[in-house]
């Protein structure tokens, strides 16, 4: 049985607002502003949510070619974050920002470092 619902692909970048917008105008959909300035997200489109995750100092990738790989993390619904946590750790996963108790996400880094959240369920 899975633990988790992809809930949504969420991109670094320097200008969340302004990234949505591309992607709207790309994909359609509305665009969501979050609980702060920093996070914004594409819903509405047939797909995924695309979530953008304003970064400060955010350098954008070079990939194929230098030094700056894609940037990208994974949103992950679960019903219970408790549990969740428990099985992916058990999977092999690190905590890397279990944040507050009242929070509804936490950030974990998979079996190679590549960052993802745990995300309650609305």
């Amino acid at each position: 049985m899975a633990i988790a619902t992809l809930g949504a692909v969420a991109l670094d970048c320097a200008d969340a607002r302004g990234l949505a917008e591309f992607y709207q105008r790309l994909l359609g959909g509305e665009i969501h502003d979050g609980d702060d300035d920093d996070w914004v997200e594409l819903v509405g489109h047939g797909g995924t949510t695309l979530a953008f995750q304003q970064v400060p100092g955010h350098t954008a990738p070079t990939w194929p070619e230098g030094d700056v790989p894609q940037q990208a993390h994974l949103d992950l619904r679960v019903a219970d974050l408790d549990a969740a946590q428990a099985e992916v750790v058990a999977l092999g996963a690190r905590v890397l920002d279990p944040g507050s108790p009242d929070r509804i996400w936490r950030v974990y880094a998979d079996p190679a470092g590549h960052p993802f959240c745990l995300v309650a369920n609305d």
